[in-house]
């Protein structure tokens, strides 16, 4: 094990340690050695198998262990579409291995790609607890001895994640879904967003690029949040080994989903395979993720998630954890924003199982964790095809069969994965650098301070920041504000500026996105402005340098004029109305900070 991997296993196990405790130990006393339905009167069973037709006897005798199912399926979102056939595909692979299988509750699903830059792309981030939220409530019957847990995309893993952690006294196996074929390569498409912000492509040339881009079933082919995701899951044992980045609706998509409720059926409380989730999910395998989303060159909404997520569970990690991480971790992929590949060239030069086995074997992974598969990691570097209707399990290729997408760990892209901390008189706040060219990595320039998206996109329509250097600050876009929105409008203006020649820079409490591209940003900025942070205090004309290799946030104030200064207001009804949002007012105001991962219910 590398010693730095190790040092920081340590730190966060020794962090970790009451709250870990407390955590086994309430799943332990919620754990059953009966079907879980047993403990409930005749009336309450009554009612868990009223409608179960052909399963009806199965659940009146105790005689079989019961999956529970939770989805995210609608059919507006092409990640989630192909869920529709999994409860019946579920339900039959049940009964061969003598199970029973219900539909236990449904989450929601909203898309980023749908709500970038509208009013509802403040309730995403909100999204994830209340999908949480709804996982509890789905598995809250204590009818069920398993579940399978049926998310991709943004909020909606992370979400599924922190509802099933309450329940960790259960075997629970994450179902991919997919993604669609690769269609218009995502630089193509960027080159006609950036023309589309001059005014050089009309209205239905960039819909007709995104169309091209975005055209089927299946998740969104480039490496944002949905698709790290499916990355984490892996990492950390919860998927059918490599079950991530086969497409939707073939016939190995369906045996990997047969298998997932195989293992289900098979590691209850019940039998003698026993694994639940907290056996799964540990400090190591929080590591192992962080370790995979570096190497990988992830979202940056992980930064968020994966600590709500791990705090779920009794783990408590934070900035200095990925950072610390990423330092040691080679960037072994080049995937859009990355690159220009997507999710489906990089299956095909060796995926998942080629990735895992080479951070295995370079000591940056634990080899040595309770997966849903089995013991140890090692399952995860080989890889599913199928003979006839049986998946045979194959070592992946010895090399890399696309140097441009993958490579190995003693030879990668970059010597550290990319995701930075920098912190100054601003604060604390993430930098993504993967995706940053190199001389465009640290930033020195005058302030210009925006309380929105939509007034620096307006002050660049206007040629308002042309021939400039500039940091964009953008205010008031942390959780307790607006909910953190993504600021993904922001990408092509700036990246415009920065393509004509001059230095740019963002700097924000905000989000960007999974997809946060080639411009400098320093995002997640903590404390937030609206609750007096120092981003408040920032005045046009104030030099700051925003470092990504040294991992400063500083503004070239002196101190005490800084603090004597009064903050920036804003009106607090401002983003309260509308869309829903009136109805997630406990939620803004219950907002953990960023590095405790942005939702109410850690607050």
């Amino acid at each position: 094990m590398h010693p730095k991997i190790a040092e920081v296993t340590q730190r966060i196990v020794e962090r970790s340690v009451d709250s870990r405790a407390a955590y086994e130990q309430q799943m332990e006393q919620a754990r059953r050695d009966k079907p879980e339905r047993a403990h409930l009167s005749c009336s309450n069973l009554a009612h868990v198998f009223a409608a179960m037709g052909d399963d009806k006897g199965a659940l009146k005798t105790l005689s079989w262990p019961n999956i529970a199912m939770v989805s995210a399926y609608n059919d507006m979102l092409s990640a989630h579409q192909p869920y529709h056939r999994y409860p019946d595909v579920i339900r039959e692979a049940a009964r061969a291995v003598r199970a029973t299988a219900q539909f236990a509750g449904g989450v929601p699903a909203m898309c980023d790609g749908v709500t970038q830059g509208q009013p509802g792309m403040e309730l995403s981030l909100f999204s994830r607890d209340v999908i949480a939220l709804s996982t509890a409530v789905a598995l809250s019957h204590q009818s069920f001895d398993s579940a399978l847990m049926l998310g991709i995309c943004d909020k909606i893993v992370p979400g599924l994640f922190i509802g099933a952690a309450r329940f960790g006294h259960l075997p629970i196996v994450f179902v991919p879904g997919g993604p669609m074929p690769s269609g218009l390569p995502n630089p193509e498409k960027a080159k006609v967003r950036k023309r589309y912000a001059i005014g050089e492509a009309t209205r239905e040339e960039l819909l007709e690029a995104e169309s091209a881009s975005y055209h089927a079933p299946g998740t969104c082919t480039f490496y944002g949040t949905a698709n790290s995701n499916q990355m984490l899951m892996e990492a950390m044992g919860l998927h059918v080994p490599c079950a991530a980045f086969i497409p939707p609706n073939t016939p190995l998509r369906d045996a990997l989903t047969r298998e997932a409720t195989k293992i289900a059926a098979r590691t209850t409380a019940l039998g003698q395979e026993y694994r639940s989730f907290r056996h799964v999910i540990d400090a190591r395998a929080i590591v192992n993720a962080i370790v995979a989303l570096n190497a990988t060159g992830g979202s940056t909404n992980h930064t968020l998630h994966l600590v709500a997520m791990a705090e779920a569970a009794g783990v408590l990690i934070n900035w200095d954890d990925f950072a610390d991480i990423s330092a040691v971790t080679p960037l072994m992929t080049r995937i859009y924003p990355n690159g220009s590949a997507d999710v489906n060239h990089f299956h095909a030069a060796g995926g998942v199982a080629f990735l895992i086995r080479e951070l295995l074997d370079a000591g940056l992974m634990h080899r040595d964790v309770t997966t849903v598969w089995g013991e140890g990691l090692d399952a995860y570097a080989s890889e599913p095809t199928l003979d006839g209707d049986t998946i045979v399990w194959r070592t992946p290729p010895t090399h890399s069969l696309d140097l441009s997408v993958l490579r190995g760990a003693a030879d990668p892209f970059s010597a550290d994965g990319g995701l930075k901390l920098v912190s100054g008189n601003l604060g604390r706040a993430i930098v993504k650098t993967s995706a940053v060219p190199a001389n465009a990595r640290s930033v020195t320039a005058p302030a210009i301070v925006f309380r929105s998206q939509h007034e620096l996109d307006a002050a660049f329509k206007s040629g308002a920041l042309d021939d400039r250097d500039f940091v964009a600050v953008v205010l008031f876009q942390g959780p307790r504000a607006n909910g953190m929105p993504e600021l993904h409008k922001l990408t092509p203006p700036l990246g415009v500026l920065q393509d004509r020649g001059h230095k740019v820079a963002l700097v924000t409490d905000g989000r960007m996105s999974g997809a946060s591209g080639h411009v400098l940003a320093a995002i997640h900025v903590t404390p937030e402005a609206l609750g007096g942070g120092p981003l408040a205090r920032i005045r046009d004309g104030d030099v700051i340098t925003v470092d990504g290799e040294r991992g400063i946030l500083q503004a070239h104030v002196a101190a005490d004029d800084f603090a004597a200064r009064p903050l920036w207001t804003r009106e607090t009804t401002e983003h309260a109305m509308g869309v829903g949002r009136e109805l997630f007012g406990f939620f803004r105001a219950n907002a953990a900070p960023a590095e405790r991962g942005g939702g109410p219910l850690l607050s």
